[in-house]
């Protein structure tokens, strides 16, 4: 049977799909609200959709795992570290293939990066939950500016340039970079987006950040997550649903959705990050006023 092709019921068969999609959404919602694990998954799918496309997952999950009170604090460096790691290998597999870069290049940024994540993780592993909360409070709030100055509106970030390789001094500059940025990945901040600056700034073609950042995170975050699983400093129950969430959204960003027009998704991101980067600093302000009326408790009877 052949469907009707007139205007008047294609629009209303769109508008019929629509309302489903509506509908099947206010579904997955409620859902959602009742269990933990697909709340998860959705977090874990739309951060790995834009981080494919270059925005960066760790800031935006921090967001939403804190509004949705689905990761302590303290366990969220772990959860993003241990929660991503095959969504960015694939990541990695895709851009390396795709996209042309010096290979030498390529695996010494990559070594740096990897080096300092091993670094960081074994300090970020053992910090109590108002360290962690004091350290990626600062590290989001430090994401926000470095997405205001990669926004192309703001125009302050350099274009780059069109080099496939580092050599010299600027490759010197790049590892230091790298390995700097790989040490606060354990944090929570997420290398995507300074990298990318990184990449601009020593002159070279910006599709070159893709496979340098995604390749960087492929290898750092097992060695990483090495040091956060011995410590079990992550939440066990939320990885099923980062995981299996995550594949499915790299592929769909990657290989079908290619590019968006992202300015707009930016700015929300900006300030949603800043929001939670306050947030993470006021409720370590928290930790501190209650230990310290504890102390002050305790010292009360000693000294009566």
């Amino acid at each position: 049977m052949q469907l009707p092709t007139d205007p008047g019921s294609l629009t209303a068969r769109n508008a019929l799909f629509i309302a489903l999609g509506v509908v099947t959404a206010g579904y997955l919602a409620v859902l959602a609200r009742s269990f933990k694990a697909l709340r998860i998954s959705i977090v874990s799918f739309i951060a790995n959709f834009f981080d494919t496309l270059g925005i960066g997952s760790y800031a935006t999950t921090t967001a939403m795992v804190r509004q949705f009170k689905l990761i302590r604090d303290e366990y969220i460096p772990g959860s993003l570290n241990v929660g991503y790691v095959i969504p960015t290998v694939i990541q990695a597999y895709i851009y390396t293939q795709i996209v042309p870069v010096d290979v030498t290049t390529l695996i010494t940024m990559i070594a740096a990066a990897v080096l300092g994540a091993w670094l960081g993780a074994g300090v970020v592993a053992s910090w109590p939950r108002r360290k962690v909360q004091i350290g990626m409070g600062s590290a989001l709030l430090g994401f926000a500016i470095i997405m205001i100055v990669r926004n192309p509106q703001v125009g302050i970030m350099p274009s780059g340039g069109d080099a496939l390789a580092l050599t010299g001094t600027r490759l010197a500059i790049g590892l230091v970079g790298n390995f700097v940025l790989g040490a606060l990945m354990t944090i929570g901040i997420g290398l995507y987006a300074p990298c990318m600056i990184l990449i601009f700034m020593l002159g070279m073609r910006p599709t070159v950040a893709f496979p340098i950042m995604m390749g960087s995170c492929a290898f750092l975050m097992p060695i990483a997550s090495i040091r956060f699983i011995r410590a079990r400093s992550f939440e066990p129950s939320a990885i099923i649903g980062m995981l299996v969430a995550g594949i499915p959204a790299v592929f769909l960003a990657a290989l079908i959705v290619k590019n968006l027009p992202l300015d707009t998704v930016q700015w929300l991101v900006v300030a949603v990050v800043a929001y939670t980067g306050v947030s993470m600093l006021r409720a370590a302000r928290r930790e501190r006023d209650i230990a310290s009326t504890a102390t002050a408790a305790e010292a009360q009877p000693a000294a009566s």
